[in-house]
């Protein structure tokens, strides 16, 4: 129990320091505001701060950390008879339908104000871009590993690329691992995707446009996007 609050703490104390950091970014920007001025303000020390962010881009991008390995966990969960393109576009399509910030499509204006934070400072757009490539590896891993069910007739897809025939992850076939080079193959398409299909929702938003305005485009481009990957390019004149 007593572990247990100094945990719930900790986790109070680190929050409270992030979004004391990211206010100060948000109205000075984030090269204008020193670790000091951080500390000071969230009342902490410096080693302190130092011991919950050890670096100033972790001030800001703590927020988004529970995502990282999102997509990964999004495929080992998935339904049987579900492909891992299938749990993917599932996953994206209800995250447009609930508004989440990493869709782009949140015009909430505090989601909005961060997004454009991240989006043009350097360094931090820097270690977003470290953060997919994470992403890229932890997804292609889970998708190498050997399916426990065979995958359904009723899938969208012939295999996790849409592949037609009896490659691994093919309607009716025998439950095998996808060898690692398509795996990571697409899994980078999909990292790919997934950031333009979010950076133009939020470049819509940012025009002035309601995520309401702008959700119906957002559905039809994630399906194109979806069946590009699902289908290759060739039957896009490609």
């Amino acid at each position: 129990m007593v572990e247990g609050l100094r945990t719930r703490k900790k986790e109070r104390t680190r929050r409270a320091i992030s979004e004391v950091a990211i206010a100060m970014f948000l109205e000075h920007g984030f090269d204008q505001v020193g670790v000091a001025e951080i500390a000071a303000a969230a009342e902490v020390s410096k080693p302190t701060l130092f011991r919950y962010f050890p670096s100033k881009e972790d001030l800001v991008l703590d927020r988004i950390s529970d995502h990282r390995g999102e997509a990964a966990a999004v495929v080992r969960a998935r339904p049987a008879g579900r492909t891992p393109l299938d749990a993917l576009h599932d996953a994206f399509m209800a995250g447009l339908d609930a508004r989440e910030p990493t869709t782009g499509l949140c015009d909430h204006p505090a989601v909005m104000a961060y997004h454009r934070l991240v989006f043009d400072t350097p360094s931090l757009a820097s270690r977003v871009a470290e953060y997919a490539a994470a992403d890229t590896e932890a997804l292609a891993e889970a998708m190498s590993e050997p399916m426990s069910e065979p995958v359904s007739e009723m899938s969208e897809t012939g295999g996790m690329g849409g592949a037609a025939g009896p490659a691994p992850g093919a309607p009716g076939s025998t439950p095998g691992p996808v060898p690692r080079l398509t795996s990571r193959l697409v899994a980078a398409q999909y990292v790919a995707v997934r950031q333009i299909l979010a950076r133009d929702n939020y470049a819509a938003l940012a025009s002035g446009r309601t995520a309401g305005e702008v959700h119906g485009e957002a559905v039809a481009a994630a399906g194109t996007a979806f069946d590009l990957l699902r289908h290759g390019a060739r039957a896009h004149g490609l």
